[in-house]
């Protein structure tokens, strides 16, 4: 069993005013997308001062959209009990589902302003996500959040607060699987022209099978336990429309030429 790192959730103190970890994980996550997009903003035809406010969209939508996800998804009791709950996102809680879904309608407003094919667009956001979501990982791994189910294998860990008992450090899987692996595999895949439509149906198909896995070993949502079948977490249910959709689009863009016109 490995000991789990003592590292302050707090990373920097001045006064009253506390800066989170988690906080600084969503500005790594902002930049890298900034610093990955103006490499590649050529492709697409786009500058700097479009990439900067391309980000700025996105932040609007994984901040608004996670938090409106997590309320929805797996809030909707606390919402209940105090309505006020939804707006104290500094007390935690954001949906990566709700997150993307916030991308998405921030993609197709700026997709419109600026001209651009939908699905062009998001060809081009897809490798420049998974570092800000590895990042947010490694957020929930320093807050002692997304606790693993218990495990003997020899990198366990005991998470604070939650007894002696060896855990799954689930938020290091996701770290390796939704960041690492991910940004290397669509980094690498779009590094040369593709078809409209692939770069976006791998992301959805990858990042929704490494999900899906990980939550295997991952504790359910304790405000909600396993919402079927007695073993599928809210995770998963939410990860499938995510795999069947990816799937679906990575067919079609098999029919479509680099250019985005049909192959007959």
């Amino acid at each position: 069993m490995l000991e789990y790192p003592q590292i302050d959730p707090v990373a920097i103190s001045l006064g009253p005013l506390q800066i989170h970890w988690y906080g600084l994980m969503y500005l790594v996550g902002f930049l890298a997308a900034w610093w990955l997009g103006r490499v590649r903003a050529h492709r697409v035809g786009l500058g700097a001062d479009a990439i900067e406010t391309l980000v700025f969209y996105g932040a609007v939508g994984v901040i608004l959209g996670g938090r409106l996800g997590y309320v929805v998804f797996y809030g909707l009791d606390k919402l209940a009990a105090d309505p006020l709950w939804a707006f104290r996102i500094w007390d935690g809680g954001m949906s990566f589902h709700g997150g993307l879904a916030g991308v998405l309608v921030a993609a197709l407003v700026f997709a419109r302003k600026q001209g651009l094919p939908f699905l062009r667009l998001t060809d081009f956001i897809a490798p420049l996500v998974p570092i800000g979501l590895g990042a947010g990982r490694l957020g929930n791994f320093i807050n002692h959040e997304l606790p693993g189910r218990i495990s003997d294998l020899p990198w366990a860990m005991a998470f604070p607060h939650m007894g002696p008992e060896p855990r799954h450090p689930s938020a290091l899987y996701q770290f390796a699987l939704e960041g690492v692996v991910l940004f290397v595999v669509l980094w690498w895949f779009t590094s040369q022209p593709r078809q409209t439509g692939a770069a976006s149906g791998l992301f959805l198909v990858l990042y929704g099978a490494f999900r899906f896995a990980v939550e295997f070993v991952r504790l359910p949502d304790p405000q909600l336990g396993f919402v079927a079948f007695d073993w599928m977490t809210m995770g998963q249910l939410l990860t499938l429309p995510m795999i069947v959709g990816g799937l679906v689009l990575t067919g079609w863009s098999r029919r479509q030429s680099v250019n985005g016109t049909l192959v007959r």
